[in-house]
């Protein structure tokens, strides 16, 4: 069963610059549901997507719901910080690699059709250097109020079938009680505890990879942050345009950078959101992550932004703005409560 929490654990945050505590009242709203709630279960799931050679994530297509939304309005709106800005710090994988966002991926996950869809995931730093970021209908079931998507799991860096940096099983997911019980996409964001990372062994067999953070790293976050920089935005876009061309096919990392504006979009009664413009098509592209302050050489910013749908702003039949809520301290509050969770291994030993 799903849980709204009243209350959240306090949370030493190694490495972190915390500017700001949410109120109470934010932390009311925290939501959490199970997904693979013990290691017996995340070994299934391991199996079922690593299995002939990760025949399930090859035949996984991009996720359609809620991809693109009519009309927005960026005039006359506005965003309300509820606190003062915030903001934890990234952290490198222990390998210090310096590629193109590591820490971007693909969440795979068998939807309400129960067939297997994807969307753009992200590691964030925590604690247990466990956390992936995500658009709240890439985890949560529109179709059925209560439930999460099945068979939930995060593979950074994912091509063709392989996850040469490892698959990560979903344990529980975090989200903000208006878009469970509302479908408020002023609050389509989530953040999912995922299990320490599996492999294929040589023999098939899933095999132990180690924790998330320490193999990818993780970006940081921040909230309440006050218009006026650009982002860069990462995410595996791969529908069509409305004209019904695709100029991607969600096999790369691609990646666009703009500056937020304040929007609203009538048609998912959103009246808080920020605006960017990027060329990204609405599937494959959910939960793409917007970055602040990122730093080329080092892959890593501050996740100020997801992708919840995009729009086509001057009717030429091409998608042109990409949509996200404004991180406010509810969202902070919503990754606290995640970051508090140790998840450990999939496997004994």
């Amino acid at each position: 069963m799903r849980n709204r929490t009243s209350a959240l654990l306090a949370i030493p945050l190694l490495t972190s610059l915390l500017l700001a505590t949410p109120s109470p009242a934010a932390a009311e709203n925290v939501v959490t549901a199970p997904l693979a709630a013990s290691q017996t279960a995340a070994a299934e799931v391991a199996t079922f997507w690593l299995s002939d050679n990760g025949a399930n994530l090859t035949a996984a297509t991009p996720y359609n719901v809620q991809t693109a939304v009519g009309e927005i309005i960026t005039k006359g709106s506005g965003v309300t910080p509820d606190t003062k800005p915030g903001s934890i710090s990234p952290t490198p994988p222990l390998a210090g690699k310096t590629v193109a966002p590591a820490t971007s991926g693909k969440v795979f996950f068998i939807g309400a059709d129960g067939r297997p869809h994807w969307c753009t995931g992200t590691s964030v730093q925590s604690q247990y250097r466990n956390v992936v970021a995500t658009a709240a209908h890439c985890a949560f079931d529109t179709e059925t109020p209560g439930s999460p998507l099945g068979k939930w799991v995060f593979v950074p860096g994912y091509a063709d079938g392989a996850a040469l940096s490892g698959l990560y099983v979903g344990k529980q997911v975090f989200g903000h009680y208006d878009f469970d019980a509302y479908r408020d996409y002023d609050r389509d964001y989530a953040f999912v505890n995922v299990y320490g990372g599996v492999v294929s062994s040589a023999t098939g067999e899933p095999a132990n990879f180690g924790r998330l953070g320490d193999n990818v790293g993780g970006q940081g976050l921040a909230w309440n942050q006050p218009l006026g920089s650009a982002v860069d935005v990462f995410g595996y876009p791969a529908g069509p345009h409305p004209d019904g061309q695709r100029p991607y096919a969600g096999d790369t990392l691609e990646t666009s950078s703009g500056l937020p504006v304040t929007a609203t979009a009538p048609a998912v009664k959103g009246e808080e959101l920020l605006a960017v413009e990027s060329p990204f098509t609405g599937e494959g592209s959910l939960g793409s992550s917007w970055l602040l302050r990122y730093d080329k050489a080092s892959g890593r910013g501050y996740l100020n932004g997801l992708t919840l749908s995009v729009a086509d702003t001057d009717a030429d039949q091409r998608y042109d703005t990409s949509l996200s809520p404004y991180f406010d301290g509810e969202l902070a509050s919503i990754y606290k409560a995640a970051a508090a969770l140790w998840t450990g291994a999939v496997l004994p030993g």
